[in-house]
């Protein structure tokens, strides 16, 4: 029983501590204050150019141990070590505010340059603007004056030899000066005549073929119809010739409009014009096939040969003046080997 009873614990009481005399402080704030005394003295000597004597123990001294000097020397250059990590220190802050500096320094010069650089564009374009603005106002000034200005009358550019007499020998008068009774034997008269007689007839004929027909007798009651077909190339017409006014009816449309060239409207008319009917019968006509000219001959074919039906003694005049003849002119077919009809391709000696 009595191991099983706890013994109570006794409270533990605090170490206690040595407490150094005056003596004794004082000498370790002296031993403390010996390596910052004697690195004193040595830059002390050192600035006066004395040599500092090697220290050499004497009789009677205690010798210090290697572990000693050590320790010493360790607490002498603690000051010059911590000197030079302050020198050290306060180096690299100079160095870091000057990189500071240069870097606003910069910064500075560069937003000095933009605005510069801004300035002089805004320099230049207001000096463009005012360029313009005055060749503008020079080129309105001349352009005034051109205006203003009366055009020079035209000159006539001289002809070279425009001062030179006229030398024209006239008709029937000899060059040479010889007696009026003479006579080229070398002039061909006959020539001249009959070609003369030639013209002369062409013209006759001429006029007697623009006359119309005075002998067409044409039945224009109002029933009166006459049929005939026209062709040309490959355009056919079928046409109707009634009593009327002369109006022409192709293909639903008028004659200008189905025929818009002048020449083709003359050449359609000409047969009715021929006989004396242009104001007293309409036409009426379907066209198909060909293009414009051909439907326009073939039209001019079926009119002629439709008149023939209304009056069958036209037939002489009418044929005297090449209306019933079918042109059979077409295009010729192309043939084998051949770009067209004869059109042959390049030939190449080599």
């Amino acid at each position: 029983m009595a191991d099983d009873e706890e013994t109570p614990e006794t409270p533990e009481t605090p170490e206690e501590h040595a407490v150094p005399t005056e003596d004794a402080a004082e000498i370790a704030g002296s031993v403390e204050d010996a390596p910052l005394e004697a690195m004193q003295e040595a830059n002390e000597h050192a600035e006066a150019g004395e040599a500092i004597e090697p220290f050499e123990p004497t009789a009677g001294h205690a010798v210090p141990t290697e572990d000693a000097m050590e320790i010493a020397g360790v607490a002498e250059d603690a000051p010059l070590e911590a000197a030079q990590e302050a020198e050290e220190l306060a180096e690299a802050e100079v160095e870091a505010v000057e990189e500071i500096v240069v870097e606003e320094i910069l910064a500075e010069e560069i937003v000095a340059e933009a605005v510069e650089a801004v300035v002089v564009e805004e320099i230049v374009a207001e000096a463009v603007e005012a360029e313009v603005v005055a060749v503008e106002e020079v080129v309105a000034e001349e352009l005034e004056e051109e205006l203003e200005e009366e055009p020079a009358p035209r000159v006539k550019p001289s002809v070279p030899g425009a001062h030179l007499e006229v030398d024209i020998v006239p008709e029937g008068v000899d060059p040479l000066g010889r007696s009026e009774g003479y006579e080229d034997p070398y002039a061909i008269e006959d020539e001249d005549s009959e070609q003369a007689e030639q013209d002369g007839e062409e013209q006759e004929e001429d006029e007697a073929l623009a006359e119309p027909i005075a002998t067409a007798a044409i039945d224009l009651a109002s029933g009166a119809r006459y049929r005939a077909t026209g062709k040309r190339k490959t355009a056919i017409a079928r046409v109707t010739l009634r009593p009327g006014t002369g109006t022409y009816l192709v293909n639903g449309r008028t004659l200008e409009t189905h025929f818009p060239r002048t020449t083709l409207q003359r050449n359609i008319r000409q047969p009715l014009e021929t006989v004396g009917y242009q104001d007293r019968m309409d036409v009426v006509a379907r066209l198909h096939g060909g293009g414009i000219s051909a439907q326009a001959g073939a039209l001019r074919h079926g009119v002629s040969r439709a008149l023939l039906e209304a009056d069958p003694n036209l037939r002489g005049e009418l044929k005297r003046r090449g209306f019933l003849t079918r042109d059979s002119r077409a295009k010729e077919r192309k043939k084998a080997g051949l770009k067209k009809a004869r059109k042959r391709p390049q030939f190449s000696k080599r």
